[in-house]
């Protein structure tokens, strides 16, 4: 068992394990026994799972490692892999195609995955979930997610019930979480250590106060600029966090202004290197792009979903290197990213909410960007600094996240939207196949032992069963649920359920429905479409608008104040292919179904051949928020193919496809056959096409220097290359 250890922080650079570390060891880490750990961020509760997992995997037993995003894999995998390949541990990373079992998984010993593809695993019937030896859910908090929590949930219940691996939970401090250990058998582990000290501060008026109690002057007029000049004097970098994306931009672009005039020549060298790289992520760069470089080449950055994967990656780089001093952030950055520095700064303390309006962020989530400053190995203590507005701000901020403590976590399990997914994968993957086993398993959530009266869940149960088979996705769930508890001989559904009378199982179309990972809401509404479109016809934007038109493409795009007649002449235009009649404009989902239309017309944009720039102008929507929803949209092409497939709607598929491969590559449909070639995308299959090469065929008879022209040599080569093998192949496609 101490080699596990000794061996750990050999590879981590650690000579002894901090306090919060013997806690977990003396309370039965290496023994197998569950843990819930709580403890400040950058605590050192990685190395806690490193050490755990090492010690399962010398019993030649699997660890899945459970991250809340997709970046966060990536991070951990890169991490892992470099520090335990050396050992002969195979390290993978399971993040992407949501319908496939990713069978060379079962080679690997360390798997990093997110909930929602470990779930999507475990409905495509993975034999090797078996070997599974220990779980470790990093920001196990985030149950308290609306959108991510009940997965989470869900797999970590399952888990336990069919494999019953050593689970480990790794958290921030959250006040209830004995609780949260309660309900996985856990040991409880609380710390509050940090290898350096954190000073928390309010900026009001004209100072920062701090606890441990110290003070900082700032100027009154203009506090960032105080703050931001005192963390260059001392040779540090700052965090900001701010409410929205369009504030990373305009603080990073005014932080800049103050950084400046502080750079020295090499490292306006270094930084204009990178935003030359930043810049020209794109074929054709965007505003946004060339906003983003201009921030960089003064030494800051923002920080967003709308920026590209690559130009993220290049921001954090270059901010751990140190060439960026600042970067300006949305709060996604502080969820486990590794990305810390010498001070953060909350600047916005309210967030606008469609259900509350302009309302205080979470105790939790000011601990969570807290938590990022000081570096363990740079800094000899780290600074977090919460800008109050006014005076009833900065008296909230002092009572409840300077002395107040994090909020409770609650299951956000027990509503019938999110039940839907769940229940009908559980009967799809023949985890439960009664009422009686289906009520069983609910009853080991954390739901369950959060809420304890478990009416109200079982009612919702009842009524996903019976909407699952009103859309046939399972049999063997009717019942008596209508009946009243005073009807005498007449039994209720929940009575069925209790006594567990009829077989569930899931119809051939219910169990691919599962295995697709999408709502049984918006596969039932795909089918009752596809069935339209497959006898009518239709248009790309009315296949498009069919998708845009489902839970998983939401949120959908605002409407702005010209768009009206553009969406009204799009509606007309398209009038008779529209696959749903548009409602009265007086009605209450007029507005939901034209911000459809225009989700829809941004699709088509892109497949009609418009660059970022066009579509960042003429719908509002960046180049990251475009990828993200071209991932979902082909997601939904996708499963939109594999349903018509099981139902026969073959006329409907032909037009499914071929939008599929245009979105996937923004091109006309002229364009198809050239941007199948690895090497072409959209820009060079255009002047390919121009100078009168528009197929395969073509291609393959044009002189070598003509194409050399018009793509340069190296991409001739391998176009050239590829025609003489695959022509014939690729032409027979189309």
């Amino acid at each position: 068992m101490k080699d596990a250890v000794s061996k750990v922080l050999e590879l981590s650079g650690y000579k002894e394990l901090n306090p919060a570390q013997k806690m977990a060891i003396d309370a039965g880490l290496l023994e197998g026994k569950n843990m819930v750990v709580a403890a400040p961020t950058a605590s050192g509760k990685t190395l806690i799972a490193e050490i755990a997992a090492l010690n399962v995997i010398r019993k030649n037993k699997k660890v899945v490692y459970i991250v809340p995003l997709k970046a966060l894999a990536t991070e951990k995998h890169e991490e892992f892999r470099e520090k335990y390949e050396k050992l002969g541990i195979k390290v993978a990373v399971s993040s992407g195609d949501m319908d496939s079992s990713d069978p060379w998984l079962a080679s690997k010993d360390l798997i990093i995955a997110t909930s929602e593809k470990l779930d999507s695993l475990m409905r495509h019937g993975i034999e090797w979930i078996n070997d599974v030896g220990l779980v470790i859910a990093d920001e196990i908090h985030l149950l308290d997610s609306a959108n991510r929590g009940p997965t989470l949930e869900v797999t970590l219940t399952r888990l336990r019930q069919f494999v019953n691996p050593q689970i480990i939970g790794l958290s921030a401090t959250i006040s209830n979480y004995e609780e949260l250990a309660e309900w996985l058998g856990a040991e409880a582990v609380k710390s509050d250590y940090r290898p350096i000290t954190l000073y928390r501060g309010l900026c009001f008026d004209d100072a920062v106060d701090f606890v441990p109690q110290k003070k900082m002057e700032v100027n009154p007029a203009n506090p960032v600029k105080s703050i931001v000049s005192n963390t260059l004097d001392k040779g540090k970098q700052i965090l900001f966090f701010v409410s929205t994306r369009r504030s990373t931009q305009s603080t990073a672009e005014k932080i800049g202004v103050y950084v400046s005039e502080r750079l020295h020549q090499t490292e306006k060298q270094q930084l204009e290197e990178i935003a030359q790289k930043a810049e020209k992520v794109l074929e054709h760069p965007t505003q946004q792009c060339k906003r983003l470089a201009n921030c960089i080449r003064k030494g800051t950055a923002f920080h967003h979903a709308g920026l590209t994967s690559k130009q993220r990656k290049l921001v954090e780089g270059a901010f751990r290197e140190g060439c960026i001093k600042v970067i300006s952030a949305t709060p996604t950055l502080a969820m486990g990213m590794n990305l810390p520095a010498f001070r953060t700064v909350v600047r916005d303390l309210k967030r606008f909410s469609s259900f509350k309006g302009m309302d205080y962020l979470p105790a939790l989530e000011i601990e969570q960007m807290s938590g990022r400053a000081g570096r363990p190995k740079y800094d000899e203590y780290g600074e977090a600094i919460l800008i109050a507005k006014n005076r009833q701000e900065a008296d909230y901020a002092w009572q409840n996240y300077i002395n107040g403590e994090p909020e409770k976590i609650y299951s956000k399990l027990g509503v019938e939207p999110v039940l839907r997914m769940h229940v009908l994968s559980l009967i799809a993957s023949g985890a439960v196949s009664t009422r009686k086993e289906l009520f069983g398993f609910f009853a080991k959530t954390f739901h369950a032992h959060q809420y304890r009266d478990m009416e109200q869940l079982k009612k919702n149960l009842e009524n996903v069963l019976e909407l699952l088979r009103d859309f046939k996705f399972i049999e063997g769930a009717s019942g008596d649920a209508g009946a009243s508890p005073d009807a005498g001989p007449f039994k209720t559904g929940l009575d069925v359920m209790e006594e567990g009378k009829g077989n569930l199982t899931a119809t051939r179309i219910g169990k691919r429905v599962s295995e697709l990972y999408i709502d049984p809401l918006t596969a039932h509404s795909l089918i009752k479409r596809l069935e339209r479109v497959n006898s009518e016809g239709t248009t790309d934007l009315g296949l498009l608008h069919v998708i845009a038109d489902t839970i998983e493409m939401r949120p959908l795009l605002n409407i702005r104040k010209g768009d009206i007649e553009a969406l009204n002449d799009v509606m007309e235009r398209h009038a008779d292919s529209l696959v749903d009649s548009p409602p009265d404009e007086w009605d209450m989902e007029y507005d939901e179904f034209l911000r459809a239309i225009k989700t829809a017309a941004m699709l088509l944009s892109w497949a009609e051949e418009s660059g970022e720039e066009e579509i960042l102008q003429d719908y509002g929507v960046t180049p990251g928020e475009l990828r993200a929803r071209l991932e979902r949209a082909d997601w939904l092409l996708y499963s939109s193919q594999e349903l018509g497939l099981l139902l026969n709607y073959m006329n409907a598929i032909k037009g499914l496809r071929k939008i599929r491969v245009r979105l996937r590559y923004g091109v006309r449909e002229n364009l198809l056959p050239l941007v199948r070639l690895k090497g072409i995308g959209r820009v060079k299959a255009r002047v390919l096409f121009h100078s009168g090469i528009k197929s395969l065929a073509e291609l393959k008879k044009a002189p070598m220097e003509t194409v050399e022209r018009l793509v340069g040599p190296k991409t001739a080569k391998s176009i050239k290359e590829q025609v003489g093998d695959e022509s014939k192949k690729a032409i027979s496609e189309y």
